[in-house]
């Protein structure tokens, strides 16, 4: 059951999908139902919402502003739909959370655990996803929260805390790197590197390094997966990169997983930025907002971080700023 009125339930799939005939096919209803509904929305309102090309339709303007109020209204009213239907209301809640793997290694289970040692009503959803997919599920109300790597400016979700996170070289325990507090690029390109694929962020930014400061970089390992190459570390087969999320401060260059954490050494990580985003606009359920705030609270603390990388929160529209410590 959709509260939605069909005409906004028409034209956010066709924003999504780009296509009259495509949110049809998705929607099981005649391409000239949605049309007319898109027609009548555009008249009732005064402006056009799409711009139609050859092969597509994007979203103008005024369109893009609709597409934010219409999915704040229908994650608020699939949400009310499912607590009438189940009976839910106060005592049991839930959040859905997206994240990179990153993230879900240990900061966001962690912060799940230490929730329900205070509020065991309270179940999580955790949906492990590419950094950008992440954005995208907080933006269309799929998920609650996100916790996120990012490059540059984000406009359709609310920032509830970015911070700049350092990178980290993982090596073996007993490597020669093993103990130091800094490497840099150029020592890093003399062993064999376990990477992520082009495309994704750090290497992204990684491969920008090598090429500033003319180096040679071959991968022994392409993948983007951390376990694969956690364990392709710690079997001796070389060195692989992390966003340091508290390891290395909290083990003091080494823990249980058997490989020990030197901090990379070069500008070009900083342009990459950690972030807790939530839906621009939504007011979150309780249960949502108070986990958010413990999240943000168990990111890597603003004693940690190189002066350049302090975590800073930010304020969507009519909210004022907090603390990210909170």
């Amino acid at each position: 059951m959709q509260l939605v009125p069909v005409s906004l339930t028409y034209f956010l799939e066709v924003a999504r999908t780009g296509s009259v005939s495509e949110a049809a096919l998705t929607l099981n209803v005649a391409p000239s139902a949605i049309s007319r509904q898109i027609a009548k929305l555009e008249s009732g309102i005064g402006v056009p919402l799409f711009v139609r090309h050859p092969r597509g339709m994007t979203v103008t303007d005024a369109g893009s502003r609709l597409l934010a109020h219409a999915r704040r209204s229908e994650a608020e009213s699939a949400a009310l739909v499912d607590e009438l239907r189940t009976g839910r209301g106060a005592d049991v809640r839930s959040v859905t959370v997206a994240c990179s793997e990153g993230f879900a290694r240990r900061v966001v289970p962690g912060a799940m655990a230490a929730f329900r040692r205070e509020h065991p009503d309270v179940t999580f959803r955790l949906d492990i996803v590419p950094r950008q997919e992440a954005t995208r599920r907080v933006a269309e109300g799929i998920a609650d929260v996100a916790a996120t790597y990012t490059m540059g400016p984000q406009h359709d979700v609310r920032v509830e805390c970015a911070l700049v996170i350092p990178v980290a070289a993982i090596v073996p325990l007993g490597h020669e790197l093993a103990g130091r507090e800094r490497v840099t690029l150029e020592e890093l390109c003399a062993y064999p590197l376990a990477l992520g694929s082009t495309g994704t962020s750090q290497r992204e930014l990684f491969d920008i390094g090598v090429q500033l400061e003319g180096l040679t970089a071959r991968p022994a390992l392409v993948c983007d997966a951390l376990a694969p190459q956690y364990e392709f570390v710690r079997s001796g087969g070389g060195i692989a990169l992390v966003g340091d999320l508290g390891d290395l401060d909290e083990s003091e260059g080494t823990s249980s997983d058997g490989v020990a954490y030197v901090r990379v050494d070069h500008p070009v990580f900083r342009q990459r930025e950690a972030q807790i985003q939530t839906m621009l606009g939504r007011r979150l359920p309780w249960a949502a907002t108070q986990f958010t705030e413990l999240l943000v609270s168990m990111l890597p603390s603003r004693s940690q971080q190189p002066a350049a990388a302090v975590a800073r929160p930010r304020s969507g529209p009519g909210r004022s700023p907090r603390p990210a410590g909170r």
